[in-house]
């Protein structure tokens, strides 16, 4: 058994892979041989990834607020804490808050030496992101 006492400070989420006021808690990094890591996200109102992917799929669970979420060529989904979201390995998507609501999930994701954890691509636009309104 390892405890590992809280003593890292929540992260600002960099403007490289968010839009908006996103703020990161580590939750699990564990060592190899294991593959699994996770992390608290607190997305604030109108707060979102860029579009990503993950080599080995991604999970996340939503806790609090109300949130959006999409796959490439896919609608915008309404999330809701207890939702469970799989992204498939490799899926392009984006999740955050929805304009007017925060969103908190844990994010778990896989990766190794030969697979990165995430790959970041182009910001997800305004335009993209209102789409959700009318799936709302």
């Amino acid at each position: 058994m390892q405890i590992t006492r809280s003593s890292v400070a929540t992260a600002k989420g960099p403007a490289d892979w968010f839009t908006g006021d996103v703020w990161i808690d580590a939750v699990a990094a564990a060592p190899s041989p294991s593959r699994v890591s996770a992390n608290l996200v607190h997305f604030m109102p109108g707060a979102r990834t860029h579009w990503h992917r993950h080599v080995l799929g991604q999970t996340v669970f939503v806790t609090e607020g109300v949130g959006l979420c999409q796959r490439r060529g896919g609608p915008v989904e309404v999330i809701r804490p207890g939702d469970r979201v799989l992204f498939e390995a490799d899926e392009e998507h984006w999740h955050g808050a929805a304009p007017d609501r925060l969103m908190v999930h844990v994010a778990i994701n896989e990766g190794d030496d030969d697979h990165d954890v995430v790959q970041w691509l182009a910001p997800v636009t305004d335009d993209e992101y209102l789409a959700a309104s009318a799936s709302d």
